[in-house]
């Protein structure tokens, strides 16, 4: 254990032994944590390229953060309190990690980058991109709903997924190729999807769910074209999609959302879910 309090492992098991119950007693703050925990666990960590590294804090015995970094991807940090942040800026960066940004709630993003900058000196930049978590309270389902249906995408659907899912990834400007060759290796490929159809069978909005992690799922990846938008599919999808992650067992169901869109933001508040904090982003001009 360094000074610091910061335990630092490649391996996710020993990870998830430390800080499991710790992630899984405040599941819906610690989403990001628990999902990618559990990728790196399932896909194995060769799956991700380079080594990923996990960390927790222990303060008087007790497990108080965690962090994980799956480079190239963001930093993703637990809610830290500033002296926190400062002291994993301070552990990392004097074992030589570099992180291209970082990710977290929104006062325990800037406060490490705050922290980061000022202990290395890169630029802190703060991306324009910011989201919301909700969480489920009691589901309303749209009264009236849109004419037609909810299909569950099969394993014969993987082409429909990946059209979808990389219809999705550009409207929300992720640098990723999805397609049936790619799709094993993006996150898209552990979710559930659901889209709705009008009576004719034609496919105009889609939905995800992760898998059930912690006792909780995350809905992840809702997108309606633009030019089908305004008559309720989202709404109708979304709700299937969160009816299905009761049905599976979560005990709480949870999504993000862009903080800029209200029309996105009111639909949610409208099926049920309730706002629980605002995340943010920080770029660093001279990360890995």
């Amino acid at each position: 254990m360094r000074s610091s309090g910061w335990w630092l492992t490649d391996d996710v098991e020993d990870f998830l032994v430390r800080a499991g119950g710790f992630l899984r007693g405040r599941a819906a703050e610690h989403v990001m944590q628990l999902t990618w925990a559990e990728r790196v666990r399932v896909r194995g960590a060769g799956a991700f390229g380079r080594a990923p590294v996990f960390g927790v804090l222990e303060e008087e015995g007790q497990v108080s953060g965690t962090f994980y970094h799956l480079p190239p991807r963001a930093l993703g940090l637990s809610p830290l309190t500033p002296a926190q942040a400062e002291s994993l800026a301070v552990s990392l960066s004097e074992l030589g990690h570099s992180p291209a940004s970082v990710g977290a709630d929104q006062d325990t993003a800037a406060a490490f980058a705050e922290a980061w900058q000022r202990h290395t000196g890169v630029t802190a930049r703060l991306r324009d991109v910011r989201v919301r978590l909700y969480r489920l309270g009691t589901l309303t389902p749209p009264d009236p709903r849109p004419e037609g249906r909810a299909r569950v995408l099969g394993e014969g659907d993987l082409g429909q997924a990946a059209f979808w899912c990389g219809e999705f990834a550009k409207s929300v400007g992720e640098d990723v190729t999805v397609d049936a060759e790619s799709w094993a290796s993006t996150r898209y490929a552990d979710k559930r999807y659901t889209l709705w159809e009008t009576p004719d069978g034609t496919p105009v909005s889609i939905a995800g769910m992760n898998p059930l992690i912690g006792g909780q799922i995350q809905v992840d990846v809702v997108y309606t074209p633009a030019h089908l938008r305004g008559h309720g599919y989202a709404a109708a999808v979304s709700a299937e999609v969160t009816r299905a992650a009761l049905a599976a067992g979560a005990r709480e169901v949870v999504l993000f959302a862009d903080r800029s869109n209200p029309t996105s933001n009111a639909l949610y508040q409208r099926l049920g879910y309730r706002r629980l904090s605002d995340w943010s982003g920080y770029d660093f001009a001279s990360g890995e």
